[in-house]
Order: C-alpha cells, then structure tokens, then sequence
C-alpha cells in the first residue's frame, strides 16, 4: 500500500523526502496510520528495485519539486520507468487487495490515474465486501441482541448504520462511473448492424 501511494505521488512530480512525508500523511492519514519509520526502508527497497532514483544534487534543478533547506532537503525521489511500470501495473489490480480496509482509501486516492473499468470493479468489489460484512453483523446482531447492554448496543447499530452508509455512497459512485464510461464495443453490434 504505501509503495503504491509513494509511487501515485512521485508519478505526479518528483519531491523531497519531506515533502514526500507531508503528502502521504495527507494521503494515508485519513484511512490508516502512517509510521515515518516505515518510509525510508521503502523508499530504499523501492529505489534498489529499480522504481525510483534519488537526485542527491542541487534540488532546485528537478522540475517541479519545492526548494528546502537544510541537509534533509537535499534529496529528490523521482519515478523511474520501471516506477511508471509498476504504478501502471499496481492501478490495473481490482482484486480483492484494492477492496480491503488498508488498501481501498489508497487506490480510491488514485483513481483520476486509473482506467474506468478497473474503478468500477474496485467499487463493485469493495460495495461487495462491505455488504457481507452488513449481513455478518445484522446475523450477530438478531443472535444476540437480547445479551447485549444498551451502550453495546448502540454501538453495533452505529457500525451497521456506517457500513449501510458507505454503500449507499459506493452504489452512487458506481452510477456516476458508469454514466461517465463509454462501453466498449466488443464489434459484435457493429457486424449485426452491416448485415442486410
């Protein structure tokens, strides 16, 4: 997850570690909680891959990344062309790793850079998860509600209520996707429609 965003991040501009830093905790901080300590040895095991290089001299020459100051300041991340690869191959996933709770906010923080179709599947497959775990907690809930204090209560009914939310909102993004996205012709209709 976190070499996907630094990846969706460095494919918008090259930027300084701590820039970096500020953007995904802007990024991450609103669906999971980012440790600094983990940045760095990505960034390295990103860079020995081959994704991303490191521009070590005067960071006022890579377009578009903020001059600093400092020593910190001084290195620049910039994607690669295997980086572009990998980022490219990373958005197409619409598996079930693109549905889950630690990886969906990513990917939906990249979706302006991902193919329409595969929007649509992560929205479809995360809709999915979310309504298997609505019926998983209306099945608890029915079972043990007569054991249940009122607090505890109430506090499985607020869960259910913002899961039903977040489908109703996944149901009107796949709408929206849908409207927006021009169906592929499969050239079927187009050798329907020539024959006399």
């Amino acid at each position: 997850m976190l070499e996907l965003a630094v990846l969706g991040l460095l494919h918008e501009s090259p930027l300084h570690g701590y820039e970096l830093r500020q953007r995904l905790k802007a990024t991450l901080g609103t669906f999971r909680a980012f440790s600094y300590g983990s940045l760095y040895p990505t960034l390295r095991r990103m860079r020995d891959a081959g994704w991303i290089a490191e521009d070590e001299g005067d960071a006022e020459v890579v377009a578009g990344a903020p001059a600093l100051t400092g020593r910190r300041g001084k290195v620049v991340y910039k994607l690669t062309a295997e980086g572009k690869e990998k980022l490219a191959e990373l958005l197409a996933e619409a598996g079930p790793s693109a549905w889950e709770d630690e990886t969906f906010g990513v990917h939906f923080t990249l979706f302006a850079q991902t193919d329409p179709e595969v929007r649509v599947r992560i929205l479809e497959g995360r809709r999915s998860r979310l309504e298997e775990r609505r019926e998983g907690v209306r099945a608890t809930l029915a079972r043990t509600r007569a054991r249940l204090d009122s607090y505890t209560l109430q506090l499985q009914e607020h869960g259910l209520e913002s899961v039903d939310r977040e489908v109703r909102w996944l149901t009107e993004l796949i709408e929206t996707e849908r409207k927006n996205t021009p169906a592929r012709s499969t050239g079927t209709t187009s050798k329907k429609a020539a024959r006399p």
